[in-house]
C-alpha cells in the first residue's frame, strides 16, 4: 500500500504551439506587408514628405520698375531702407555678451532692451508686427528664436544710412547683428504727380490666393493701389525669382538643390506726362483756388481739374486734381491715421477727378448740341436765331398736351440780369461765341413756328457720344466713369417720369441730368479741334526693359490688363502710336431719325458727321475768341500771339454738399467753372479744360486757369527749341 500520490509528467498539447506559429506568423505578415506598402506603394508619398522636410523655397524678390515722364525725369523709383536685423542663431554663446550687444544696440537704434524673457511677454510679442513700437530686442529675439534661428528678424526699420554704416562697423564686436537692406518706393515729385502715379500697398487676402500663385509672397512683395501703379502692375512688378535649398531642423541653409531662377526686373514705363507743364498747371489751380477763397473769405471752391492734352496723338500732357495727397507717405506702409484723414476729408482728396468725378458739364456741352443741330439741318451758317432774355415754353410731357398757365415755364438766358432783352438776332457762330442759353434751348429743343423741329434729346445723345461722352475712355488710370447722356427711357426707369420739352433745353445747355468727366469735356473739344478725330487719351508713351529696349505692350480697358501681346479689345501703348478711335466724318456713327411734326422714330440707317459741320462748329470756337462784343473768350486771349479757341461753361448744379449747406436756391443756384481752349488754332498741339467746383462763372475763374497754362506750354516749348531739345 502507497503511502503518497504518485507525480503524472505535464503533456504538451501541439494545438498551443500552433497557436503561437500563427500569432507570429500573422505578426510577420503584417509587417511585411505594411513595409511592402511604405517602400513600393507609398515610396514616391514618403519620399517626398522626406524631401519636403529639409527642402525649402526661397523667393527673390524682383527690382520694381521705373516710371519716367516723357523727357526721362524720375516720377517713381527703388530706393535703399536699411532695416536692423538680427539672427539669434548667430549671437554669441555667453549671456553676459548678448546682453551687451543688446544695451549697445539699444542705444543706438532707440529699441528698449526689454525685460526678461517669460511665456508671458513672448505671448504678447506675438501680437506686434516687425519694427512696431513694443516688445523690447530681447523679446523679439527669443519669439524668432523659437520659430527660425537662422532667419533675422527686425529690430528697427529704415534707419537712417549712417546708423546703417555704425552697425556694419559694429558687426565684429556684435556677432548676430546686421543690416538689411530692403528696396522700397520712393516719388520725386510727390503730391504733384499722385493721382497720375499712384502709390503701393501690401496685398490683400482677397487676392492673396491668386497672387500667390504667381509667384507673390504676402507681407513682403506689395502692389499698386492707385494711378499707373495699379493699372501697369504687371508690367512694373516683374517675376520673382526662386532658390530651392536644403535646410536643417534649425533652419540653416545648407545647400542649393536645384539651380536658382533668377528674378526677372520689372519693366520702365515713359509717361506722356511733362513734369514742368504739370508743375504749372498745379501752381495755376491751386493759386486760382486759394485767390477766389480769400477773395469770398470762406473756401468756396474745394476742389478744381486740369489736363492738358495733345488733340493729335491722345497724349495727356498735364493731369492734376486737386485736393492731393502726398504718396510718399503711402511708401513704405500705409499709416492708419493718414489714410483715415484721407478718407475722411469731404473733399475727396483720394479721387482723381479729372477722370473719377462727374459733373454737369454746362456751356461746354453746347459743343455737342452745336455739331448735332448743324448737321442735321436745324440751323445754318445763314440761319438768324432770336435770343430774347427770356422766352416763355410751354412744357410738353405729350406732344398733344395743351398750354395752359400751370405749364408754362420760362427759360432765361444767363445775360438777363445784365440784359433783359438778351442777345437779340443771333447768327450759329454768335450762338457759339456768346453761348446764349436761348439759342440753345432752340436748337435742342425747338421753339414754336421760328425752330418747329430741334435737334431732340435722342438725336442730342447720339453725337454727344460721337464727340467723347456718355462712355469712358480706356485711359490707363483706375476708376474712371462713364458719365450719363439721359434720354426718355432713362428718365421713366430712374425718376417714374415722361421726358418733356423742358428735359431737352436744359440737356442741350448741359445741365439737368447730364453728367461728364473733365476728361469726357476735353475729349469733346479735342476731337472738335482735331477735325473730328477722336483720338483715345493715353498716359503712357513707352516701356523699356533694364537695357532701355522698347517693349511691345497692349493695354486692355475691358480687363484692365496691360500684356505684351495683343487681346481683343486691346489697343498698343508702347511703343507710342496714336490710337484714333474713330472719325466722326468717315464713320456712320449717327443713327438717323425719321421725324413727322414732333414725332421721331430710329431708322435703321446710320450716317456720318459732315466735315463742313465741323469746320462750322471750329469757327464758332474760334469767334468765342475774336468777337469783340460778347466774344466769352475775348478778354483772356485778344491779346494772344498765337490763335486760340475754345469753349467757356458755367454749369449750374445742386448736390447733396450743396443742400448741407443751404446753397440750392431757386433762381440762385450755385455754379461750377468750366472753360475749354485749344492752340494753336489751325493746327491744334494742345487742348486745356480748367474746371473749378462751385467757382462761379467758367470764363472769370477757370478762363485764367487755361490760359495760364496754354502759355506755359509754348513758353516750354520755345525753351526746348532754343535749347535743341524736342518740344513738349
Amino acid at each position: 500500500m502507497s503511502t503518497g500520490s504518485e507525480s503524472r509528467p505535464v503533456r504538451f498539447e501541439a494545438w498551443r504551439l500552433g497557436v503561437i506559429y500563427f500569432v507570429v506568423g500573422i505578426t510577420l505578415t503584417g509587417f511585411i506587408l505594411r513595409l511592402i506598402n511604405l517602400q513600393l506603394f507609398n515610396s514616391d508619398l514618403y519620399h517626398t514628405r522626406a524631401v519636403d522636410n529639409y527642402t525649402t523655397e526661397v523667393s527673390i524678390p524682383a527690382a520694381r520698375g521705373i516710371i519716367y515722364d516723357r523727357n526721362g525725369y524720375i516720377l517713381a523709383r527703388n530706393v535703399a531702407s536699411y532695416n536692423v536685423v538680427v539672427t539669434p542663431a548667430n549671437l554669441p554663446v555667453d549671456d553676459s555678451d548678448i546682453q551687451r550687444i543688446y544695451r549697445e544696440l539699444s542705444d543706438l537704434v532707440d529699441v528698449p532692451v526689454g525685460g526678461p524673457v517669460t511665456d508671458e511677454s513672448l505671448e504678447e510679442a506675438k501680437l506686434f508686427a516687425p519694427c512696431v513700437p513694443g516688445p523690447g530686442i530681447s523679446q523679439l529675439v527669443a519669439l524668432q528664436d523659437t520659430l527660425a534661428p537662422y532667419s533675422p528678424v527686425k529690430i528697427q526699420c529704415n534707419v537712417s544710412e549712417e546708423v546703417a554704416r555704425i552697425v556694419e562697423e559694429k558687426k565684429v564686436d556684435w556677432p548676430g547683428v546686421s543690416v538689411e537692406i530692403e528696396p522700397i518706393r520712393d516719388y520725386p515729385t510727390g503730391s504733384l504727380t499722385s493721382h497720375v502715379i499712384g502709390f503701393l500697398g501690401p496685398i490683400p487676402a482677397s487676392q492673396e490666393e491668386e497672387l500667390r500663385a504667381r509667384g507673390f509672397i504676402p507681407n513682403r512683395d506689395k502692389i499698386g493701389y492707385a494711378g499707373v501703379e495699379t493699372s501697369l502692375q504687371d508690367i512694373l512688378a516683374g517675376r520673382n525669382g526662386l532658390r530651392v535649398v536644403q535646410v536643417d531642423v534649425a533652419g540653416q541653409e545648407i545647400r542649393n538643390l536645384e539651380p536658382p531662377i533668377t528674378p526677372v526686373p520689372g519693366h520702365n514705363v515713359y509717361l506722356t506726362i511733362d513734369t514742368r507743364l504739370q508743375a504749372a498747371a498745379q501752381a495755376t489751380l491751386e493759386e486760382e483756388i486759394r485767390f477766389w477763397n480769400t477773395y469770398f473769405g470762406r473756401v468756396r471752391i474745394s476742389s478744381g481739374v486740369i489736363i492738358a492734352i495733345n488733340p493729335k496723338t491722345g497724349e495727356i500732357l498735364a493731369m492734376v486734381s486737386y485736393p492731393t495727397y502726398e504718396n510718399n507717405r503711402l511708401s513704405r506702409f500705409i499709416p492708419a491715421y493718414y489714410y483715415e484723414q484721407l478718407s475722411q476729408d469731404p473733399r475727396k482728396p483720394l479721387l482723381n477727378n479729372a477722370i473719377s468725378a462727374e459733373y454737369p458739364p454746362g456751356s461746354t456741352f453746347k459743343l455737342s448740341t452745336a455739331t448735332g443741330a448743324f448737321n442735321e439741318g436745324v440751323v445754318d451758317l445763314d440761319d438768324i436765331v432770336q435770343a430774347p432774355g427770356q422766352l416763355l415754353l410751354c412744357e410738353r410731357f405729350n406732344p398733344n398736351d395743351p398750354c395752359t398757365d400751370r405749364n408754362t415755364r420760362p427759360f432765361v438766358d444767363y445775360i438777363f440780369d445784365q440784359r433783359p432783352e438778351g442777345f437779340g438776332p443771333l447768327t450759329f457762330l454768335q450762338c457759339i461765341a456768346y453761348s446764349s442759353n436761348v439759342c440753345f434751348y432752340k436748337l435742342g429743343g425747338g421753339f414754336e413756328n421760328e425752330i418747329p423741329q430741334g435737334l431732340g434729346i435722342e438725336r442730342l445723345q447720339q453725337y454727344a457720344r460721337a464727340i467723347g461722352y456718355d462712355a469712358a475712355s480706356g485711359i490707363q488710370l483706375p476708376g474712371e466713369q462713364d458719365g450719363l447722356i439721359p434720354d426718355p427711357q432713362w428718365k421713366r426707369i430712374n425718376t417714374g417720369e415722361n421726358w418733356s420739352t423742358g428735359d431737352t433745353y436744359i440737356a442741350s445747355v448741359g445741365q439737368g441730368y447730364v453728367l461728364a468727366t473733365p476728361l469726357q469735356v476735353l475729349m469733346s473739344g479735342a476731337t472738335i479741334a482735331n477735325n473730328g478725330k477722336v483720338m483715345q487719351p493715353t498716359i503712357v508713351r513707352q516701356v523699356t526693359d533694364g537695357d532701355g529696349n522698347v517693349v511691345e505692350v497692349w493695354f486692355n480697358p475691358q480687363d484692365f490688363t496691360a500684356t505684351e501681346f495683343e487681346t481683343p479689345g486691346s489697343y498698343q501703348i508702347s511703343p507710342f502710336t496714336p490710337n484714333m478711335k474713330w472719325d466722326i466724318t468717315v464713320e456712320p456713327l449717327i443713327q438717323e431719325y425719321s421725324c413727322d411734326g414732333p414725332y421721331c422714330t430710329l431708322t435703321d440707317d446710320f450716317k456720318i458727321v459732315k466735315p463742313e459741320t465741323v469746320q462750322a462748329v471750329r469757327a464758332g470756337t474760334r469767334r468765342t475768341v475774336t468777337d469783340t462784343t460778347f466774344g466769352t473768350l475775348n478778354d483772356l486771349f485778344t491779346d494772344f500771339p498765337i490763335a486760340v479757341a475754345g469753349k467757356t461753361g458755367t454749369a449750374e448744379y445742386c448736390d447733396d454738399v450743396a443742400r448741407a449747406a443751404d446753397r440750392c436756391q431757386f433762381g440762385a443756384w450755385p455754379t461750377h467753372s468750366w472753360t475749354l481752349a485749344y492752340a494753336p488754332f489751325e493746327d491744334p498741339e494742345i487742348a486745356v479744360i480748367a474746371f473749378a467746383y462751385n467757382g462761379g462763372e467758367g470764363a472769370s475763374v477757370a478762363g485764367p486757369m487755361v490760359a495760364r497754362v496754354i502759355k506755359a506750354y509754348f513758353e516750354i516749348k520755345a525753351l526746348d527749341i532754343a535749347q535743341g531739345a524736342p518740344p513738349p
